[in-house]
């Protein structure tokens, strides 16, 4: 084995972080963080800039190439564009990309472009005002405003994710498949997942995929495709054109075979799996000033226990911690 490649238990080769640089949201969408949650970490508790940088350091010498910075929203965390400025320099990353509900972007898409970030994804649920408020309290024209913003400087690919839940926007979803083709977006459709007990709440909502394909197939040729990113969608191109939709399906039909990811949390866990609660601490060995040696070896001990699998469909009671604590 390459000694310069993180390889996990089962096979899979790992060369994707994503980093939560804050827990914090300004949005309360109703599968991820319950109203008047106030349980977030504290301040002193973030992992620093130079922390965060250390460990991209350490997992690039690894073989790692694709960082995407999460939360919570990213916007939030302040002096962001600095941060992806330090990341983009780290030799052996090639690829820095965004989550965040962009209701801040039309402030930040210039300086974070500018930083090295490329690639964007957009949580957008509905394209009707009074629909999106109810889904995650907050306006719809902030986020529009900031998708737009984020197309103008040059964000490529833009992809829009749309949790779909019945009988609240799965009427949406071709209007919303217009909306990207219009604007040259890919869009991705994602299964709700049992994570905390908002996640769990938003079941009696679930839909299976398979079902809104069968849909879509019915309305268009569907051409399986391919796109760079390392991320867990399967990708069809709208045969005739060059729109494509990706399906996020952790429940009914689960990518866990080609996982290639590793989450690093805003106090300094890495979790190996989504769907697990185990986690392997950092921050203690960052504050203590480990060697780069021993950072490296704790990296590898890490990736020694990510399990094959999550277990969403078999125990969806077993997540106890909310989507933002983990990063998406």
């Amino acid at each position: 084995m390459n000694n310069n490649t993180l390889i996990d238990p089962h096979g899979r080769g790992i060369d994707y972080l994503r980093i939560s640089v804050t827990d914090r949201c300004d949005l309360r969408c109703t599968y991820c963080l319950p109203k008047g949650f106030k349980g977030f970490e504290e301040p002193e508790h973030w992992l620093t800039f130079n922390e965060i940088e250390r460990v991209v350091r350490g997992f690039a010498a690894l073989g790692v190439k694709r960082v995407r910075l999460t939360g919570g929203e990213p916007l939030l965390r302040c002096d962001l564009p600095d941060l992806a400025d330090r990341l983009a320099a780290v030799p052996g990353i090639e690829d820095l990309s965004l989550s965040s509900n962009c209701t801040r972007m039309a402030q930040l898409a210039e300086p974070l472009r500018r930083a090295g970030v490329h690639r964007l994804n957009v949580s957008l649920d509905s394209l009707h005002p009074e629909v999106f408020r109810a889904i995650t309290g907050g306006r719809l024209e902030k986020v529009l405003r900031g998708i737009e913003a984020a197309r103008a400087v040059g964000f490529e690919p833009i992809r829009i994710n749309t949790v779909v839940m019945r009988g609240v926007n799965d009427k949406e979803i071709d209007d919303i498949l217009d909306f990207c083709a219009e604007r040259g977006f890919t869009l991705r459709l994602i299964e709700t997942m049992p994570m905390g007990e908002t996640g769990r709440g938003a079941l009696d909502r679930y839909i299976d995929l398979q079902t809104v394909k069968r849909r879509l197939e019915r309305r268009f040729e569907l051409v399986p495709d391919m796109l760079s990113g390392g991320g867990p969608a399967r990708y069809y191109r709208l045969a005739g054109s060059e729109t494509r939709i990706g399906l996020i399906t952790p429940i009914s039909q689960h990518f866990c075979e080609t996982c290639n990811r590793v989450r690093l949390t805003v106090d300094g866990d890495l979790y190996l799996c989504l769907g697990h609660e185990h986690s392997y601490p950092l921050r203690r060995l960052l504050r203590e000033d480990v060697g780069n040696t021993e950072l490296a070896g704790h990296l590898r001990r890490a990736i020694s226990l990510k399990p094959e699998r999550h277990e969403f469909r078999e125990r969806p009671e077993k997540i106890v911690r909310f989507m933002a604590a983990t990063g998406g």
